[in-house]
């Protein structure tokens, strides 16, 4: 039994990771740069799979690849597996039945740190969430968001993926209303 805790471990990582919303009128465009992704995520009904579709703004070359997020004591961190697609693997998948979520990702670099920031499309459009990864749970912790981070939402599971998918905007806009006055 103990060779398949360590074959796993070569497919899989911890990932440490903190999430930020971000106001919409914030000042955030101006910092950050011109190279962007965009996600095109489906999860899976009844699993913990997702399926990404992810597009580079400078080549429009694609990755696609099939994700599991392991149930984790903490918010801050999650195990996480990837395997990587070919185009007639995704079309087979894709016909699963699940919860879509596109988001187009933009990049900021300040102190030594990358920041995501996340502008959502489609149910979720006005949501902007701002993330950033670290290797290790004290160095995650050490992180100063930026200045047009409004707040930490790394605790609400309402800002997953798994649970953004399912929102609708109703629930989204009476989140973020309820949010924006604190």
């Amino acid at each position: 039994m103990d060779w398949i805790g360590l074959e796993e471990a070569k497919y899989t990582r911890v990932e440490y990771e903190r999430r930020f919303l971000v106001a919409p009128e914030a000042d955030w465009r101006d910092q950050v740069e011109t190279y962007r992704k965009t996600f095109d995520d489906k999860y899976l009904r009844g699993t913990r799979l997702r399926l990404r579709f992810t597009t580079n703004s400078d080549s429009d070359e694609g990755l696609i690849k099939l994700t599991k997020k392991a149930e984790s004591p903490s918010p801050y961190f999650q195990t996480i597996s990837r395997i990587l697609l070919s185009r007639d693997e995704y079309e087979f998948l894709a016909r699963l039945e699940g919860d879509k979520l596109r988001k187009v990702r933009h990049y900021h670099r300040t102190a030594g740190r990358v920041f995501s920031i996340d502008v959502f499309e489609g149910e979720l459009e006005g949501l902007i969430l701002c993330e950033t990864e670290a290797e290790a749970l004290n160095d995650l912790m050490l992180a100063e968001p930026p200045s047009f981070v409004k707040q930490e939402v790394t605790e609400d599971l309402f800002f997953t993926g798994g649970s953004l998918c399912k929102v609708t905007r109703i629930e989204l806009m009476n989140k973020l209303t309820g949010l924006m006055r604190v």
